[in-house]
């Protein structure tokens, strides 16, 4: 097939790839949130272009697929933790060990499950400790931040800014219990969030699907996940809009993610995609590893 699938196609194609069987059009419709009446017209028109055969994908639908495939992850591991402290002070964030397992080796493991093994760790702060994960995972290679000490995460952001088309970006101190939150394929640009009523944490401000707003603290928002995802075009985009803001007054300080959802929001439209709060936890500090681990609370 040539040129772009529609999204209805997408979400057809991507349900049934993710599956890998046969799924029925009520199935079809619980995976994709369309209509029965929309499931149907879907499947007939990828049934005729040969990209699904008796509900099953085929090789061309798999081939179809593979402009919104997943192909790298940079996971942003510069940081010192300074909230995680002590255990921080010999140990970076995402090397703690929670139940016996590194934090990053959970995202680790959730991008291969994810066919994902193109990954990036941008590093600054006791590097050298990262070297460990090349036991477990050799494929990862690293990226060096020199500035980790001097500026925000946008530094790491520029240090990566080349990677960044049909990518993950990471923060790297992340814990998943539900690995499946990690797509293979992805429609478009997109930052994962928990609807929630009120947060006082980073937060977006939804219209339409698609992140109008972001800002700390709100209500009836979606929480921010430090997860997203950047399609080939808005990788590239954001090659050049992160120096541009690097350079800013005050680019330094800033957060790399916002440079898509604030300082150059003109050029994206970044879609919310939902997780559960149960899906992912964020430890932010020594107090919540000890809740969370009781080995800590000696």
């Amino acid at each position: 097939m040539n040129g772009k699938l529609t999204r209805k196609q997408f979400d057809v194609l991507a349900a049934l790839a993710e599956t890998k069987r046969a799924l029925t059009q009520r199935e079809l419709t619980e995976a994709t949130g369309h209509s029965l009446g929309m499931v149907n017209k879907t499947v007939k028109e990828l049934s005729e272009l040969s990209l699904i055969s008796e509900n099953r994908i085929t090789n061309a639908g798999i081939e179809a697929l593979e402009p919104y495939r997943a192909k790298r992850a940079i996971f942003i591991a510069a940081g010192f933790g300074s909230r995680m402290v002590p255990i921080t002070l010999n140990t970076p964030k995402p090397l703690v060990r929670v139940h016996g397992k590194r934090i990053i080796d959970t995202l680790l493991d959730a991008c291969l499950d994810a066919g994902i093994s193109e990954i990036f760790i941008v590093r600054g702060y006791l590097s050298e400790q990262f070297d460990q994960l090349l036991y477990k995972y050799p494929m990862i290679k690293f990226l060096e931040n020199p500035l980790y000490n001097e500026a925000n995460n946008i530094s790491s952001a520029l240090v990566a800014r080349y990677l960044l088309s049909n990518a993950y970006v990471f923060e790297a101190d992340l814990l998943i219990s539900n690995p499946k939150i990690i797509k293979k394929y992805h429609y478009t640009s997109n930052f994962l969030g928990i609807r929630t009523e009120r947060t006082d944490d980073w937060c977006f401000i939804v219209k339409d699907g698609v992140i109008a707003e972001q800002k700390v603290g709100g209500e009836r928002c979606w929480q921010m996940v430090g997860i997203s995802y950047w399609s080939e075009s808005d990788g590239h985009r954001l090659a050049q809009d992160i120096p541009d803001v690097y350079a800013m007054p005050g680019g330094r300080e800033r957060y790399w993610d916002q440079v898509p959802l604030v300082y150059r929001k003109e050029n994206y439209a970044v879609e919310a995609r939902e997780c559960l709060a149960e899906d992912i936890v964020e430890i932010d500090t020594f107090r919540e590893l000890k809740a969370i681990d009781k080995t800590y609370d000696v």
